[in-house]
């Protein structure tokens, strides 16, 4: 009889040994799966660039700012700035032309709306295509701010400038370069002089 109890005990541990073993290995199986889920939904939720970028906004004079990117990245240390590529913008005024910008990069800020755009930066307005590195756009300023390796062109002129400044709404327009001993490099499209 006492044997009989002794195989009953060894057997109830064996028994619980293996059913504790088995649920231990369920559990790091659940855990490892929960795991795997989570890494995941942290790679989707924390991505921070997107595709097919598209902002738009109007001041108070009812002229309109439209910017699209093929492609965006939330800046990690403020939220409110966006890095672009492949840059387009339309600047649509109430009482004049169109401008349209295009650049290879950009740096757009979502609560002011002011751009940089940089790297193979032009702007094209009427008959006039300016050529730049760097466009700082501004609708709190009014302006633009062309600069490095500037070339203005219209339907007379060549110009030859390290930075062009126009005031968006009127078109009133800055050329000048950095050095004063520097001049303004001009050549008539006509005359072929400089």
């Amino acid at each position: 009889m006492k044997k009989k109890i002794i195989w009953i005990i060894i057997i109830s541990i064996f028994l619980i040994i293996f059913y504790l073993y088995k649920e231990i290995n369920e559990n790091k199986k659940k855990q490892s799966k929960i795991k795997d889920l989570s890494i995941s939904e942290d790679i989707l939720f924390n991505s921070n660039t997107f595709s097919d970028v598209n902002y738009s906004t109007k001041d108070a004079k009812g002229n309109e700012y439209i910017i699209e990117a093929k492609k965006g990245e939330v800046d990690n240390s403020d939220p409110n700035t966006i890095f672009l590529t492949d840059v387009y913008a339309l600047i649509k005024l109430t009482n004049s032309n169109n401008i349209e910008i295009t650049s290879n990069y950009g740096k757009y800020n979502t609560l002011n709306f002011d751009t940089i755009f940089s790297k193979n930066v032009i702007v094209n307005y009427l008959e006039n295509k300016i050529n730049g590195e760097y466009l700082d756009f501004s609708i709190g300023r009014n302006s633009m701010i062309i600069s490095k390796n500037v070339i203005y062109t219209n339907l007379d002129n060549i110009l030859k400038a390290d930075v062009v400044e126009i005031e968006v709404d009127t078109k009133n327009t800055k050329i000048f370069m950095h050095n004063m001993e520097k001049k303004v490099n001009i050549q008539s499209r006509e005359y072929g002089n400089n």
